[in-house]
């Protein structure tokens, strides 16, 4: 797997997450989204680690563009990191942490879509899929490093399984995805 679309499946069981996360809100199913909100940042304090440790630094230096965008990307996973540090201290369910979880899903979308859209077309066109393909080994030992799933956790799972799966988590885009984009994005549990 190319470490590009690796990333992209994070973002988008993230963002399945974050659908989740907005029905129970909207539903005043308090139990269930704070027990999504602590699935969001265990998810996203493993993508940024990943991120920050491997991928950031090794596209980087590829060009002053991409440099500038891996800096930026650098000052909203901060942004990000401060909420959901600020939701450690803030008591679930209350006015004040759901908005702190919206500002953080606002936040994420924001920085995902940046990604998606203006970084990784650039890092595809400064690097070799073979390298993109061992950073993608590298990302997911990192994962299996930090007790996150990796696609290697879901191979006893049928196709079909991933897509109900993948329906159950509300997963973006799983209707298109191929057995390998399933095996990245949908998690196990």
């Amino acid at each position: 797997m190319d470490a590009l679309d690796l990333l992209t499946a994070d973002h988008n069981r993230v963002r399945g997450l974050f659908a989740r996360f907005k029905d129970a809100d909207e539903h005043d199913h308090d139990a269930e989204a704070a027990e999504l909100a602590g699935k969001i940042v265990e998810e996203l304090e493993v993508h940024t680690t990943i991120e920050e440790e491997i991928f950031y630094p090794a596209v980087h230096g590829e060009s002053g563009e991409l440099g500038e965008l891996v800096d930026e990307g650098l000052e909203e996973h901060h942004v990000a990191k401060t909420l959901i540090e600020e939701l450690g201290s803030t008591p679930a369910g209350s006015d004040e942490w759901t908005a702190k979880v919206k500002v953080l899903i606002e936040n994420v979308e924001h920085h995902a879509k940046e990604e998606e859209d203006e970084m990784f077309p650039k890092v595809r066109s400064a690097t070799d899929a073979r390298t993109r393909e061992d950073l993608a080994e590298r990302l997911e030992a990192r994962k299996a490093e930090l007790g996150a799933p990796t696609a290697a956790d879901k191979e006893q799972l049928s196709t079909e399984e991933l897509r109900e799966k993948a329906a159950e988590q509300q997963i973006p885009g799983r209707s298109k995805m191929d057995r390998e984009e399933l095996d990245a994005t949908v998690a196990p549990d």
